[in-house]
């Protein structure tokens, strides 16, 4: 008989509970969860699902269990950010913040929350801050070029939008971002250019009909509305 080696063990362990949480009696089971990790478990199977204010309760459960786990409060508020509790989610991630000032992941979560929330200027202070404390953080360049580019700022927005494309060469949004800004800058042609190689990494971008998923990747209604004239617009 073959004896699990103790991570085995434990990744055994992990999948028998999220199978126990899913499955027992045909739903996730909040009375099955004791402990912090489980609710946790439980508010991100919940928000896979689509049902955010489970996910909200069962992730509040798991930080009143364990307030000192700063992802667990970077959770619960990019959940509360997912059901549009923008101003509860900032709360959240700034709860983290002040336990440790340096916890990039909230920042980057918190200048999300403010970038949808058209609080521009909040947005560029935090995700600047992200980028300081670290400095390979696509993340922070990328929203820092939506945010700036909102501002009018077109210049910094193409370079932070450049920034993000060369520390993320796979992702396609990079290359939207730095796109738009161009075009916005009056440089239409080269807006064409730079859109053609998004279109390149994920050829959905070529279909009008998609672009509307950009509005997840945190690009404004306007900002798309020019990426269909970006699509639309032929190289002079």
């Amino acid at each position: 008989m073959k004896v699990l080696k103790p991570a085995k063990v434990k990744i055994a362990s992990g999948i028998c509970t999220s199978l126990f949480l899913t499955f027992a009696l045909g739903t996730p089971l909040a009375s099955a969860a004791n402990t912090a990790g489980d609710y946790r478990q439980l508010g991100l199977l919940y928000r896979q699902q689509g049902r955010l204010p489970e996910a909200i309760t069962a992730m509040q459960k798991s930080v009143e269990l364990e307030p000192k786990n700063l992802m667990g409060r970077v959770n619960l508020g990019w959940t509360l950010h997912l059901a549009g509790k923008e101003q509860q989610a900032a709360q959240s991630l700034w709860q983290a913040i002040y336990q440790k000032p340096t916890f990039v992941p909230a920042y980057n979560a918190l200048g999300i929350v403010y970038l949808v929330d058209s609080n521009l200027t909040a947005a560029v202070l935090v995700h600047t801050l992200a980028a300081i404390l670290k400095p390979d953080n696509e993340i922070a360049y990328f929203n820092l070029s939506l945010a700036l580019d909102r501002l009018q700022i077109y210049n910094l927005a193409i370079l932070t939008a450049n920034r993000a494309a060369i520390l993320e060469p796979n992702n396609p949004h990079p290359l939207v971002a730095s796109a738009i800004a161009y075009w916005d800058s009056g440089a239409q042609n080269t807006a064409k250019k730079v859109y053609t190689k998004a279109i390149y990494l994920d050829s959905r971008y070529s279909d009008r009909t998609f672009l509307v998923n950009l509005k997840q990747a945190a690009f404004s209604q306007d900002q798309i509305k020019k990426t269909e004239l970006i699509l639309n617009f032929k190289v002079n």
